[in-house]
Parts: C-alpha cells; structure tokens; sequence
C-alpha cells in the first residue's frame, strides 16, 4: 500500500518565529496568539485564513513586491503588506473587505496584462501560484490588453539539462533570486535591468549551464509560475500523488517527496519538514535520479564460470543455488574463513544488517567488512577512544547556533552541499571560519562570506598541526579548566597537557613540516579557544592518513580542552561521505564488532546474538578487506559477496585488488550496474535502488530516516529479499515478510536502537540515536552531562611523518577528493545529464608546478607514482599549492586509484588516498594501465551484451 501525502505542502507565507513572549491580536474577528516577531500573513495563516499572496513563501524572508497581501488595520493608514508587518498587542486586523478585494484585483490585472494566456497548455497548469491567486482575487476580466510594451516574445534558456528558463512567464517577484542568496547562498541569480526592463538573470546574463548556478533547484521550487520548471514536468505532466523518502547519496540525508505518476517519477522535491535538509537540496538529490531507469540497469541474474567467458541470464533461483553451492564448496575445501562478504553503504540498514547477519550465521565468520574502511573507520577509533561513541554529536541545526566553526579536510560545497548552505548563512549572520585544508576550497572565499584563517597544510601533516594548536591553547592559558576537571580523566588530561607544552610542539617547531606559518595557527587556535561556541567539521582529509585516527583523537581533544562538546553549536562532526555509511557501521559491518560497536570477543552480548540467531559466533576477529585481498593473491581467501560496493574503483593500489579478485574461485555481486568490480564475477545479482525498496538509512548526525518503495523493483526483488534467499540457500533461514521486522530485530539487539520503530519515525519522521528508555525519542546532542566513556580521555598525538613524501624521483604529492556534480566512483551520476558539467577527472597542479614541466591547461599528463601510472588531462590553477596536485576518481578510465599506494592508518588500515608521492610529465599517449583497461573493458562489454537469454543470445541489442 502507497504511503502517499499531500500533493502540495502547505505554505505559510513567511518564516515562523521563536519567542518567549506572545503577542494577541484579532484577524477578521478571532482572536489570535502568536510568538513575538511573527507577521501578520503568517499568524493569519496558523489560524486558517490564507491571505492571498505571490511574492511570500515561508522559506524565505518577507519581500514585500507583489502587493497583493495588503490588508486593513484599524488606526493605521494605507493598507500595508501582511508579509512585512509585524503583529502588535491588540492590532485588528482585516484580511477581506470592499476595498482589498478592489486592490488585489487591480494588481493581479496587471501582473496578467504582461503574462502569456497558454494556461492549458502551460508546464506549470495544476502547479501555478499565479493562476490560483488570480481565482482566489476574483479577476475576471483584463482591460489592459497585452497590446502595448510588454515581455511575451522573451527567449526561452535551455541550456540547463534539468530545467528550463522562460522569462515571458516572469513576474519578478524575487523569489528564485532570495531561494539562491538565503537558501543555497550561492548569489548566481540576479535581477537585471530597472522598471519595465527588470528581469531575472543568471551570472552576467548568460545562459544558466554557464554561470554560477550549482542548479540546486532552489530557485526553481521558489517560483511561483512556470518561469523556471522541471524539463521533467515538462515532459510528463503534472504528478498526482507523492511519497516521503530520503536520498540516497552523500551523508547529510535529505528528505524528499518523490512526485509521481503512477510507478513514474516525475521530480524529487525536497521535504520541507525534512531534519536533515529543512526544504533544501542539491544538484544530485534532486534531479539526479535518473539512474534508476537507466538502460544499462542489469536486471536478470546472470552466472558464468569464468571471467572470459559470457554471462548466462538465469532465474532468481538458479543464481541464488548457485552462488550458495559454490560457497559451500569453497568452505569444503579451503575451509570456513575462505570466503567473506562486503556491505554497502548505499543501502539501507535493514539490508547491511541481513549481510553481516549471513556471513556470521550462514557462512560462520566474522569476515565482513564495509566501504567505511577506506573512509571514516578512523572516525569510529578515534572517537571511541576519546568521547566514547563512534559518531558524531551534533544535528545540523546547531551549526545555526556556532560562533567559530572549523572545516578541516572536508569541502562541504562539493561533497555535503546541503550543509554547506546552512553553515554558510551561518557565516553571513557573523560566525567565524577557519578552513584547514591543503586546497583553496570554495568556502575559503566565496560571495559574502571569507575565512579568518586559512591553514593550507602540507599533506601528511594534520596530527602536527593539530598538535601545535593545542600547545597555543595548554601554553597561553586558554583550556576550559573547569569543564575539563568536571568531565575529564585527570590523569590522562595532565599528560596530554605536559605533551603538547612541549616546545618541540609549538607552532614555530612544527612549522616546517606543516607549512603553516606559526602566528597564522596561534591567531586560529586563539579564535577557536575564545570565539564562543566553537565546532569543527571534519571529513576524508582527516581521516585518509596514516594518522588518520591519531588526527581524530588530536581533533576531540582539541574539542575537550576549550569544553566545546556537549551543547548546541559545538561538536566533533565528521561529514560521512555515503548516505548510509553510519549506518552500515552502526550495523556491525566490522569484523571485529557485532552492531553497535561491542567487540565480538564480549561473550555476554555474544550470547545474546547466538541465543537470538540460533548459532554459534565466532569469538576472534574475522578479516579487513585488506585482509582479504591479500588473502586471496596468497591463496587462502577465495570467495566474496560483494553488495552495492565497487573495490576495484573505490580502492586504493587497483592493479593490487584487480589481482586478487582475479586469483578467487567465486565473486558474487550484486548492484545496479556492470560496474569494475562486476567484471571480475561470477555471479551477478541485479540490484535495486533506493526507489524501490522500504527501510531506513542513517546520516552523519545519527538521523535514522525511513526509506519508502515509490515503484516496483525493476529486478524482481528489494536487495534485503535478495539477501534472505542466498541465507535460505545456504541453509540457515531467514523469513522477514517487510524490513520493519528487520529493525525490530535491529531493535531488540542493539542498546541504541532499543525504542527505535517504523510506527516511532512515522510518527516522529526521523529519530538521532541512540533512542532507548533513557531517550525515547532519540538523541540530538551527545555527551551533554557527561561522556558516552563516563570521562572524557585525552590521547597523546604525537606527529609520525607519512613514509608518502615528496622525493626527487616523486617530488609532488597528490591528493585527492570530490567535485559536487559526481558522486562516490560516479556508477550513479555518470548515467545522468550531471556529466554536463564534470566529463572527466581532472588533474589540478598549480601554475609553478606546471611551468617547471611545460605544461598548460588541457594538457595530457602522466601521473607516476610507486605503485603505477595513468594520464589525466591538466588544470592549471592557484586553487593546489605548489608541490601538491589534486584529482577526483569519479571516472573509472582515469585511474585514479592505479597510483594511490597501500599506506595506510596506523589502527584502522584506512587507505592514505590524501597523501601519495608522484611525479608529473606531459605525455601524448594513454598509459599502460588505460590501454589494459580499455581492453579488458572492451571484452567484459562485450560478454555482456553477448549474454544467453533463455538459450538466445542478446549480441547486438
């Protein structure tokens, strides 16, 4: 049964407001109470009468253009605008007489007299704001005519893949240009020309694909008409039912409305109700979505021997026998720990609980692990040692309430877009920035908004720039004292403290490893230590170290030392790159925890999952994925399962994992698309997406969203059903008629989603674990009156070179991250219109760099390092200091990931993607790797569409 809303979300024309003070006064007759600062259209509008209106909308602040929200009030003069006029005590006002009817109309007149009549075969007929008002006025006739000057014969811009300008339809009504300014703060859209001649424009009138616009689709959810609308709409027609979800790409976890006609999406709208996003979106949510229906979605289970051999479509049964016969038969062999299984953290919780559930009870070991290994497993150790919970502490709302935040190793405006815009609004109201990051990133410097520091650190050296901060903060007497002897381990804090004083420690001694001049890193430790509330936002760059983890616990103690964990607009906030990568790790993808974080060594909670599950667990840690890799080029690992996950692109040293893929008897995947890792298979499992299945994905604040089915999976089955049918296959049984009984099991296992329900987020629409008995409806701010751990602990983080550093042979060093048109390995957004504006990883090198080796802008370069080679085309730029060079990895021809090496972190075995040692040459010819790729690429392509269907071949569909 379709869990449907609201086609149209109710509007209440203007911002609510907070207050501890109430303010009564009387509209049309009722009297009304609201907080002090409310406006008058708003308080009319909580009471039920809808003042008629074009230019309000209760996601922005009031403008006041339209004129058509004029009302009366008694002992004032004119009819002001309801919008911009602020309630007072014992103010009556009148939303309806003689005369406002007579204005209203006469405004609507002339907003008609300049606006095309095609309203029956307009885009927006059934969505237009402007042809409701002019019902709700009464306008019934025009006298003007459209005769004289006027705006009709605009030219329509295009250029946008998702949506389309018509500017005849505008009534400047500012809406879109305030949605860009106070929504998404990007400032691409203005208003050009004066009087008659004003219309809106992006950039310096260019076409919208050209200018500034990051195509959120603020602007477009603000318009009132069709002048900015969906080529969606456009396409198929106004949608008739709706259904809440949440997106399923980077962390933040926006809530969408999924628009419908019939089993067809239409558009995503963002869910103004929505915790995480609050009405917001980006590019990729919401009009990325075209993956799911994409032509080259593999939809039949597929089987084959080898790796050079065609696939065979077969039933769900026969793939499922199969991979489960070939499982068994490996353990027969090779014994019980020879095969293991990989979670995605692009599926729900349900389904990841389900694989970590299989591989301990079906396959009898803890060989599992999850994406989070290679990105924020240091973030888990770090924080766990430190504050005691492996997560982060905040929602993200309270960077509304920070006074200095830190952003280090993360770029929010392309990875975590959405809260990018709120931490920049934040920026414009007077908060301070302090960007620790090698790269100019955008929030360096952007419109209105500038960082009091910068601190472009060498990569490789966090630990010690984190470390020199905190000797500014122990040696000049700005520690929170009495926070720290309330919540702190004494002992541990003391030892920290006579560390960090050290002088080997100050800023001026770790200035040449760092970079960072000394009084740049004192002025930014003293504006963190005395700014107010000081947060710190951290990412990749933190974590994908050598140090990663020893960066995460330099980061907490930092946080400990100045009391700025435990309140609003405070924190240690990781940035969690997948949309369910914390949930995955909540989960227990981990080989050494069961959900929850709790060591499977622990034979009390073990006991309780074998009493529930009807086996026997393991006591002793199963295998990391590197594990497993080497593993298998050793010859003792032989089988994995592999969900929703792509190693081969997403993973550090590729001809490394390519190999030992190469080297295993049976790789079962299962995913949307044939992607790099599919090709080393033998069993392909299709996939579903996030549209059509239920359950729940976690985000960076802890946030458990539901996840709701909005058509059929294309496939045949939901990925958790897929899942259960390979554990019935392999003999231990798993019967779950809906994912709901999947977290009540979740529920009853796991003390932090203890009082964790589907009827509890219907009714709350989202809960922050943990939510027990102790907080029954979830947990927004951590570590309030004491740590997770009961004492906070300070750790001591002393600075270890990475042994990644620039040498003659290999003088740059390369880092890497994300560009906000793609995502993760980019098998989503590659197969949507978002290639529009990314078509290729990119090497950045900065202008010196570049010059010392002839090279320019568009360049092909090689890109060396010790564990191989590829070519990239270069860019020019000041954004990468000299010696470093930058590139995504959203292309799997780039190869980005053919040069990183095997370093890793100290305690987790995280990759060190930030830090490798490369030379770069101008070359002309692709390198060996990309002609080996292409090859093999070419060949896998080709065993694809050659597949048996049935007993027929599908060779040249």
């Amino acid at each position: 049964m379709l869990e449907t809303v609201l086609m149209r979300e109710r509007d209440l024309g203007t911002p609510a407001r907070e207050s501890a003070q109430t303010v009564v006064l009387t509209i049309d007759g009722f009297e009304v109470t609201v907080p002090e600062g409310t406006s008058v259209m708003r308080a009319a509008a909580e009471y039920g009468i809808n003042i008629p209106r074009l230019c309000a909308t209760d996601s922005l602040e009031a403008f006041g253009s339209c004129r058509l929200c004029l009302v009366q009030i008694e002992g004032r003069r004119g009819y002001p605008a309801s919008c911009t006029t602020l309630v007072e005590d014992g103010m009556v006002v009148h939303t309806e007489t003689p005369k406002l009817r007579d204005l209203r109309r006469n405004v609507m007149e002339l907003y008609i007299s300049d606006h095309p009549l095609d309203c029956l075969t307009c885009p927006a007929n059934g969505d237009c704001e402007l042809q409701d008002m002019a019902g709700v006025v009464g306008l019934r006739n025009v006298r003007y005519g459209q005769d004289g000057a006027n705006h009709l014969d605009a030219a329509k811009d295009e250029s946008n893949p998702y949506f389309t300008y018509d500017a005849s339809k505008c009534i400047v009504c500012n809406r879109c240009v305030r949605a860009c300014e106070e929504t998404q703060g990007t400032f691409a859209l203005t208003i050009s020309g004066r009087g008659f001649d004003s219309r809106v424009s992006a950039g310096q009138d260019q076409p919208f694909l050209e200018s500034e616009c990051v195509s959120c689709g603020a602007c477009v959810q603000a318009c009132p008409t069709a002048t900015l609308r969906e080529k969606s709409v456009i396409d198929l027609g106004q949608p008739e039912h709706a259904i809440l979800t949440t997106c399923a790409y980077c962390g933040v976890g926006c809530g969408f409305r999924a628009e419908m006609k019939g089993q067809t999406v239409v558009r995503m709208v963002p869910w103004k109700d929505g915790k995480a996003n609050r009405g917001h979106s980006c590019v990729k949510g919401r009009f990325a979505w075209g993956y799911a229906t994409h032509k080259e979605r593999v939809l039949k289970p597929m089987i084959r021997n080898r790796i050079d051999e065609p696939w065979r479509e077969v039933s769900w049964d026969e793939a499922l026998n199969h991979a489960a016969s070939e499982f068994r038969r490996i353990q027969q062999a090779h014994g019980r720990d020879s095969i293991g299984a990989l979670t995605s953290s692009r599926c729900t919780n349900e389904e990841t609980w389900l694989v970590q559930k299989l591989v301990r009870a079906a396959f009898g070991t803890n060989n599992v692990d999850t994406c989070a290994r290679v990105c924020h497993s240091p973030t888990g150790y770090g924080l766990k040692q430190t504050l005691g919970e492996s997560a982060g502490t905040q929602t993200f709302d309270s960077v509304m309430k920070t006074d200095v935040a830190i952003v280090m190793g993360a770029n929010p405006s392309s990875a975590h877009p959405v809260f990018a815009s709120r931490l920049k609004k934040r920026l414009r109201q007077g908060a301070k920035l302090i960007v620790i990051d090698p790269r100019r990133i955008e929030l360096v410097s952007s419109p209105h908004i500038k960082a009091d520091y910068h601190l472009q650190v060498r990569p490789g050296t966090n630990t010690a720039l984190l470390t020199s901060m905190a000797h500014v903060i122990v040696t000049e007497g700005l520690v929170a004292e009495g926070y720290v002897r309330e919540r702190c381990e004494t002992e541990a804090f003391e030892q920290w403290r006579a560390f960090v004083s050290r002088p080997e420690n100050s800023p001026e001694a770790m200035e040449e490893a760092t970079g960072v001049p000394a009084d740049q890193v004192r002025g930014a430790a003293r504006l963190y230590a005395m700014g107010g509330n000081g947060s710190i936002y951290y990412g990749l760059g933190v974590t994908e170290h050598s140090q990663g983890s020893t960066t995460v616990m330099a980061i907490a103690n930092l946080a400990m030392a100045t009391g700025n964990i435990g309140r609003e607009g405070v924190g240690v906030n990781p940035l969690r790159g997948q949309n369910n990568v914390q949930g995955s790790c909540d989960m227990g993808s981990f080989p050494h925890e069961l959900p929850g974080y709790r060591h499977v060594s622990d034979d009390g909670v073990r006991s309780q999952f074998e009493a529930d599950w009807g086996v026997v667990l393991q006591p002793e840690p199963g295998l990391r994925i590197t594990n497993m890799l080497d593993a298998a080029l050793e010859g003792s690992f032989k089988g994995l399962y592999c969900q929703g996950e792509d190693i081969v692109q997403s993973d550090p040293n590729t001809q490394h994992v390519a190999a030992a893929l190469a080297a295993m008897e049976c790789i079962v995947v299962q995913d949307l698309f044939l992607n790099e890792t599919a090709k080393y298979a033998h069993v392909f499992l299709p996939g579903s997406s996030f549209m059509e299945k239920d359950g729940t994905f976690t985000n960076a604040e802890r946030r458990i969203s539901r996840v709701r089915k909005v058509m059929e999976p294309l496939n045949g089955k939901a990925d958790w059903e897929i899942t259960a049918a390979l554990s019935n296959a392999l003999g231990y049984p798993m019967d779950y008629a809906h994912p709901s009984e999947i977290m009540d099991e979740i529920a009853r296992l796991t003390p932090t989603f203890a009082g964790v329900s589907y009827d509890k987020l219907e009714r709350l629409g989202s809960l922050q674990w943990p939510c027990n008995d102790d907080a029954p409806e979830g947990t927004p701010t951590m570590h309030i009156d004491a740590f997770v751990r009961g004492k906070g602990r300070f750790m001591l983080t002393q600075y270890v070179p990475s042994d990644e550093r620039s040498t003659r042979k290999l003088p740059l060093l390369l880092t890497t991250g994300r560009i906000l048109s793609q995502y993760n390995v980019g098998a989503q957004t590659r197969r949507t219109p978002n290639v529009s504006w990314h078509s290729e990883d990119l090497l950045e090198i900065h202008p010196q760099d570049a010059e010392d080796r002839g090279v320019d802008s568009g360049d092909w370069v090689g890109i060396r390092s010790r564990s191989g080679e590829t070519v990239l085309r270069a860019i020019v730029t000041d954004r990468v200091p000299p010696g470093v060079v930058y590139t995504t990895f959203h292309f799997p021809e780039s190869g980005a990931n053919v040069v990183t090496t095997d370093s890793s972190d100290w305690a987790t075995n995280c990759p060190e993607y930030k830090v490798t040692a490369v030379q770069v040459m101008r070359v002309s010819q692709p390198s060996d790797w990309q002609r080996n790729w292409s090859r093999f690429n070419d060949i896998q392509e080709m065993l694809l569409k050659a597949r048996e269907t049935g007993g027929q071949t599908v060779a040249g569909k």
